[in-house]
C-alpha cells in the first residue's frame, strides 16, 4: 500500500467525536482529579493534546521519562478502549497495581491469568466497563481475541517499544511490522508509538508506518544529567578485578552488572560473592520462578548486585540504581543507551562504566553471523512457500526444525515475502483445541436451539476424551461435520466465556495465501538474501560503534546524543570532560587452529550428525551457537560445541570449509 493510501486509509477510519476534544486547563483538571499530579512532565501535554484532537503521535521519550502517563490519561478522556500493545510483562504489572490504586478500570491479558481473572476481563470489555487493556504482540495473532477486540471502539492503540517495527533498528520484531496494518483493520481512531530508542532512520521507518506527520513527532531529547559515563579500557584477562576493585572503591548501592553470556553471569556474581560482595547471577537460563525471586529481591534492596545478560532490565522500574556496569561490550549504541538508561531516575547521580575490551567483539559478531541463514536455506525454504498452493497454513516451530534457522527467521522470512507482495497473511490459528467442561453436557446443550445444540453435540463428539481434558483438532473436525472452523472455534470462545468450560489451545498456525508467484525466482532469492546480509552488516557496524565510542577522545555523552540525532555541548561530568585521556583498546586475541584442532574438528565432521551437515552449521556449533537441530539433537553437552567461541565466526567457518572439501 503507498504512503498515500494509507494515509486516506487512516483519515477515513478517524471518526471523531468533537465532544472527545480536551481543552487545554481540562488538561491539567484531568490530570491532578485522576492520578493527583500537579504538573505535566517535559513532552506529555504536547503528546496528550495531540492525541485529543484526533491525530496519531510518535513520541520519543529517555527511559523514565513517563511515557506510560501519555496513553494512561487519554485513556480516561476519550470514549472507548484504550489498546496497549507492550512486550514487557513486568510493566504491565507494575502499572496495573498504579492503575488500580488510582480507580482506573485496566486490565491486562495474558497467560498467567486464572480462568477467572480471564472471564471477569471479557465481561468488561464487553459491557464497557474496561478503559485501558494490556497485551503483548503475540496476542494479535489469536484470532479469538482479534474477534473479540473487532467489536469495540478502540479509541487508541498504543505501542511501547515501538523502535521494534523497524527493520534497520536494534531490536527488529517481525510480528510489529504487522501492527500498523491490523490497526487500520480495527478502524483504531489514533495511535501512539512509544521508544526511548530511536535514531533519525527508525523514527522515519516508524512515522511512515503508523502515518504520524513530522510535526506530531515528539522528541524530548536523550541527555540525563545526572548520568556520568565512564570508559575503563581493560584487558580480557583482568576484567573481574577490575570489577570488583570499581565497585568496592565506590558507596554500596544498587547495581546491575551486564554481561553476554549466561555462563559469564554465574562466574561473575561467584567471583563477587567469593570476594566479599554480595551478588547474585540473573540470566534466561534459571527457571521462572527464580527469576521472579530474584528480581523481587533486588527491588527491596538498595545495595544488592545482580550480574545479568540483557534478560535482566526490561520493565524494571526501579528508581535508585546507583551504578550500571558494562562488564561486555554492549551489542550498540541503542542497547547501551537504554541499559544505562534504567540508572538514576529518581534524578541523583547514577555512574554508568565500561569496562572495553575489544576481544568482546569476537563474541558480538559470532552471534550476530550465526544467526544469518545460508543463502542455500534460504532459496529452499522461498521454494518450499511459494509451492505450498494457493492458500496454506505453515507451523512456524517445525518450518525453524525443517530449515535448521531460529523461529525470528523464518518470521522474518515471511514477512519479507509478504512485503514483496508475493503472500498475504489470512491469519493465525490453533489446530489443536483442549476444553474440560464445568458443566455437565446436557445442562450446556440444553440453553440452545435445536440446530446449536446439534451443532455443538458433533464438536463433542468428535473429541478424544482424556483423564480430565476433551482434545480436538480443529481443522479435522471442521471437515468431518462440514462446518468452518471458524465456527467451531468461536462455539469453544463462548461456551468459556460462558463458565461452562476451560479452553486451552496449542499448535499455532499462520494462514497465508499467495498473490502471485515472482516473475523471476532466482532474482527475489538473491534479494532475500542480501537483505540478511544488509542485516548482518548493520549489526555488525552497531557493535562497531560501541567500540569507536570507548575509543573516542571527545564527550561521550556528546558523542552519543549525536547518534540519535541530537545536538548538546558537552557534558562536563564524563570522564572525558573530567580530563581522562582515552587509551587504545588492545588488539583482539587472534587465535590459531594447531594440527590438534584440525584433528578434532576432523572427527566431529566424521561423526557424521544429522544437524550438523553443512559447513555453516558445523561452524555455529563450535562457535557455541545454539540451532534447533543442535537442540533437538541435544548436542549442547558435546565436547566440542563452544569449544571455538573465542574464534572469530568467519575464522572457522573458512577452516571447516577447507576440512570439509578436503
Amino acid at each position: 500500500m503507498s504512503r498515500n493510501s494509507r494515509t486516506e486509509a487512516v483519515s477515513n477510519s478517524h471518526h471523531i467525536n468533537q465532544s472527545n476534544i480536551i481543552t487545554m486547563p481540562s488538561l491539567q483538571e484531568q490530570l491532578q482529579q485522576c492520578f493527583g499530579f500537579s504538573s505535566f512532565r517535559e513532552g506529555q501535554e504536547e503528546v496528550i493534546t495531540r492525541l485529543v484532537e484526533g491525530k496519531s503521535v510518535l513520541a520519543v521519550f529517555p527511559t523514565g521519562g513517563g511515557k506510560s502517563l501519555c496513553y494512561q490519561l487519554p485513556a480516561m478522556l476519550l470514549e472507548g478502549l484504550t489498546l496497549v500493545i507492550s512486550p514487557l510483562i513486568a510493566l504491565m504489572k507494575d502499572q496495573l497495581d498504579f492503575l488500580d490504586k488510582k480507580g482506573v478500570p485496566a486490565a491486562r491479558l495474558d497467560s498467567t491469568l486464572t480462568r477467572e481473572e480471564n472471564l471477569q476481563l471479557f465481561d468488561d470489555l464487553h459491557s464497557g466497563k474496561l478503559k485501558l487493556l494490556y497485551i503483548s504482540p503475540e496476542r494479535l495473532g489469536n484470532e479469538r481475541f482479534i474477534k473479540a477486540i473487532a467489536k469495540q471502539r478502540i479509541a487508541l492503540l498504543a505501542i511501547d517499544e515501538a523502535h521494534c517495527i523497524s527493520e534497520w533498528g536494534h531490536n527488529f520484531r517481525p510480528d510489529y511490522l504487522k501492527i500498523a496494518q491490523l490497526a487500520k483493520e480495527l478502524k483504531v481512531e489514533r495511535t501512539l508509538t512509544l521508544t526511548a530508542t530511536a535514531t533519525p532512520a527508525v523514527a522515519t521507518d516508524v512515522r511512515e508506518a503508523f502515518d504520524v506527520a513530522l510535526e506530531d513527532y515528539i522528541n524530548t531529547g536523550f541527555y540525563r544529567p545526572n548520568l556520568h559515563l565512564n570508559v575503563l579500557p581493560v584487558a580480557k584477562t583482568g576484567r573481574r578485578k577490575t570489577l570488583l576493585s570499581q565497585i568496592k572503591k565506590r558507596p554500596p548501592g544498587s547495581t546491575i552488572v551486564y554481561v553476554t553470556l549466561q555462563r559469564t553471569a554465574e562466574e561473575v556474581a561467584e567471583y563477587l560473592n567469593s570476594n566479599g560482595l554480595k551478588a547474585t547471577a540473573y540470566h534466561a537460563g534459571l527457571k521462572n520462578e527464580d527469576r521472579t525471586t530474584i528480581q523481587d529481591a533486588f527491588m527491596a534492596s538498595q545495595e544488592a548486585i545482580i550480574v545479568a545478560t540483557i534478560a535482566f532490565g526490561m520493565g524494571v522500574d526501579k528508581a535508585d540504581i546507583r551504578y550500571i556496569y558494562h562488564y561486555n561490550l554492549p551489542k550498540g549504541l541503542e542497547s547501551y543507551s537504554q541499559e544505562i538508561g534504567r540508572a538514576g531516575r529518581d534524578g541523583e547521580a547514577a555512574v554508568c562504566e565500561m569496562l572495553a575490551s575489544a576481544d568482546d567483539a569476537i563474541t558480538l559478531e559470532n552471534f550476530s553471523y550465526g544467526d544469518t541463514p545460508e543463502a542455500a536455506t534460504v532459496a529452499a525454504f522461498t521454494r518450499h512457500l511459494l509451492d505450498t498452493g494457493e492458500t496454506f497454513d505453515v507451523s512456524e516451530y517445525q518450518l525453524s526444525g525443517q530449515f535448521d534457522v531460529r523461529p525470528l527467521v523464518v518470521k522474518t522470512l515471511l514477512t519479507y515475502l509478504e512485503l514483496e507482495g508475493l503472500l498475504i497473511s489470512t491469519g493465525s490459528f490453533y489446530t489443536e483445541y483442549k476444553f474440560q467442561p464445568l458443566k455437565p453436557s446436557a445442562e450446556i446443550f440444553a440453553r440452545f436451539g435445536p440446530e446449536r445444540a446439534e451443532f455443538l453435540k458433533s464438536i463433542f463428539s468428535h473429541a478424544k476424551k482424556g483423564k480430565i481434558w476433551f482434545t480436538l483438532d480443529s481443522v479435522q473436525v471442521s471437515q468431518a461435520i462440514n462446518q468452518p472452523r471458524g465456527r467451531i472455534v468461536a462455539a469453544l470462545g463462548y461456551l468459556e466465556e460462558q463458565g461452562d468450560m476451560l479452553v486451552n489451545a496449542a499448535g499455532i498456525r499462520q494462514g497465508y495465501r499467495r498473490l502471485k508467484m515472482p516473475d523471476k525466482m532466482d532474482s527475489l532469492i538473491a534479494k532475500l538474501n542480501q537483505r540478511f546480509q544488509k542485516r548482518e552488516a548493520n549489526d555488525i557496524d552497531r557493535i562497531g560503534q560501541g567500540l569507536t565510542f570507548a575509543q573516542q577522545d571527545g564527550c561521550l555523552t556528546q558523542y552519543l546524543l549525536a547518534y540519535f540525532g541530537e545536538k548538546c555541548a558537552p557534558c562536563g561530568h564524563c570522564c572525558r570532560c573530567q580530563g581522562e585521556v582515552p587509551s587504545p583498546l588492545q588488539t583482539p586475541h587472534n587465535p590459531t587452529f594447531a594440527e590438534q584442532d584440525e584433528q578434532r574438528i576432523q572427527a566431529l565432521i566424521m561423526e557424521d550428525h544429522e544437524a550438523l551437515r553443512s559447513p555453516r552449521q558445523l561452524a555455529r556449533f563450535l562457535c557455541g551457537i545454539t540451532s534447533p537441530a543442535t537442540t533437538r539433537a541435544k548436542l549442547r553437552k558435546h565436547g566440542m560445541f563452544a569449544a571455538y567461541d573465542n574464534f572469530p565466526f568467519k575464522k572457522v567457518l573458512q577452516r571447516v570449509n577447507t576440512l570439509v572439501t578436503e
